[in-house]
């Protein structure tokens, strides 16, 4: 397939209910919109078709053959139109929250189940997903990662090390100053453009997107941001990635995985947990 020289994704900031029809009505209306927009790709927020409501049992999650995800496959197909739509699925014994990457076909091309579920609060539930995963898009290699995976850094780094170009955010959480910091700095530091949605509220909203792109070829630091959304607004907004002045930047600069010093990460594998971080 040929690479497209721009990939525009559009971003939903809107809070979904919990009834899985209204939600998926909604999703669909916001889809029609985004290619309305010029959009190649729709990001929803974390678990928009079921909402993010828990707990939340097996029974109740939504299984590989559902009739909302069947709708929102359907819908791509005929806008020819791509998107990230999200929901609790079933999991092996616990729910997982999931991630699907529809292409314009309306063939699911990635199915991701969120890796750090928040085990400490209401997501202790959860089926936590065991892999990151890529795949491709109109030729554009997508990682994605859920809300508080964003928190790791080996989140971004492992999708950056699988050959991600932007990485997708579903996201549903306030507190967001110091989140926007953490997925500017997955950008820079893997040389990935982050596209970020959550829902509107007081403290939370704040989608985004961010470039890559730090500096110019004369050493002069550039802005990475290519929107932030307010706490309250909601709606769609637009981010428009020009993927030859991305691949050149990440050909040429010192970042993601050129200067790797991989033998001194020794600890980066050991999972044991010590003080302070017990709990």
């Amino acid at each position: 397939m040929k690479k497209m020289s721009n990939l525009k994704i559009a971003v939903l900031q809107k809070r979904a209910g919990q009834n899985c029809e209204q939600n998926t009505k909604d999703g669909l209306a916001y889809l029609k919109q985004a290619k309305q927009m010029g959009a190649d790709l729709l990001l929803f927020p974390e678990c928009f078709i079921t909402g993010y409501a828990l707990p939340i049992t097996n029974d109740e999650a939504l299984g590989g053959d559902s009739p909302y995800i069947k709708q929102f496959c359907q819908a791509c197909s005929e806008l020819s139109i791509g998107a990230v739509v999200t929901a609790f699925t079933k999991g092996n014994a616990r729910p997982q929250n999931s991630a699907f990457v529809i292409g314009r076909d309306g063939q699911i091309l990635m199915k991701y189940s969120k890796v750090h579920t928040c085990a400490f609060s209401d997501e202790a539930c959860l089926e936590r997903g065991t892999a990151f995963s890529v795949c491709e898009f109109d030729g554009v290699t997508l990682g994605v990662m859920i809300c508080y995976d964003r928190e790791y850094p080996e989140s971004a780094r492992e999708l950056m090390l699988m050959g991600a170009e932007l990485i997708l955010v579903p996201n549903d959480c306030g507190s967001m100053e110091p989140r926007l910091c953490a997925l500017k700095t997955r950008a820079y530091e893997n040389m990935c453009g982050v596209v970020m949605a959550n829902p509107p509220g007081k403290g939370a909203g704040r989608s985004c997107a961010f470039s890559p792109i730090a500096w110019n070829e004369d050493g002069e630091c550039l802005n990475m941001e290519i929107f932030v959304a307010g706490e309250q607004e909601e709606g769609l907004f637009l981010a428009d990635y020009d993927l030859n002045k991305l691949r050149d930047y990440r050909s040429s600069e010192m970042m993601g995985n050129t200067f790797r010093n991989v033998p001194a990460y020794r600890h980066l594998m050991n999972g044991t947990v010590t003080e302070p971080f017990i709990r």
